[in-house]
């Protein structure tokens, strides 16, 4: 009897990410409501970590990553009942301004170095657009940087674009030294590192493959906020 459930059963590892960015005025009293918001209505597959967002086009902002969870749970989710939209409403949504974004990620194991939920405290995001019929095409790029990652011990978690826009890859590099991982030095430039792995002139045919199949890429730094998210 137990075989249909495990048939049925979802992996957990769909993450919900929404971006707020508040009254330039009200800072302090969104980071007061947006945490007591969080810390009240949101556990267990609603558990929020919340986000500043450092540099990038919005820089400013709060990114609320909720999950991961699984599309069967997501489907049932509803707005968590009236008091927390309540609470919501009144407390929160007042302290923000109109900019608000919100999308979909799938966590893909076997294109990063990291488990979902092997977090860090500083992040590099990079977000990258695919042009029409190079899904493959930037999947297989990916599997080829997953190599020089593991060789560079980078901590790497990537995740696909689900329902949420223009079709994309993001990976989050977890920086676990903090940001002294960017510094010049700290490891050799990644077309050496490249290099290395498969050998002289394969960064420079990489890159060609690379504006081959990817429409643009943006970059940005992100600090977490513990006082801030679900405990």
């Amino acid at each position: 009897m137990l075989v249909p459930l495990f048939g049925i059963s979802q992996t957990k590892n769909v993450l919900n990410s929404s971006r707020y960015f508040c009254k330039p005025d009200k800072v302090q009293e969104f980071e007061k409501a947006l945490a007591a918001h969080s810390q009240k209505y949101h556990t267990g597959d609603w558990h929020w970590r919340v986000w500043s967002i450092e540099s990038g086009p919005d820089a400013g902002g709060y990114m609320v990553t909720e999950g991961p969870g699984d599309w069967a749970t997501i489907d049932g989710r509803g707005d968590l009942g009236a008091e927390h939209m309540n609470d919501w409403n009144k407390n929160v949504a007042p302290l923000t301004t109109s900019r608000y974004s919100s999308d979909y990620y799938t966590f893909n194991a076997d294109l990063g170095t990291v488990v979902m939920t092997d977090y860090a405290d500083k992040i590099l995001i990079n977000h990258m657009i695919i042009k029409p019929g190079k899904v493959v095409a930037v999947n297989d790029l990916i599997k080829k940087l997953k190599k020089v990652w593991e060789a560079s011990k980078e901590s790497v978690a990537v995740y696909t674009v689900t329902a949420s826009g223009d079709p994309g890859f993001i990976t989050v590099t977890r920086l676990k030294g903090g940001l002294k991982e960017l510094a010049d030095g700290y490891r050799k430039p990644m077309g050496e590192r490249f290099n290395d792995v498969y050998g002289a002139g394969s960064w420079d045919a990489y890159l060609k493959d690379y504006a081959d199949a990817v429409e643009k890429r943006w970059s940005e730094l992100l600090t977490y906020q513990p006082k801030l998210s679900s405990k």
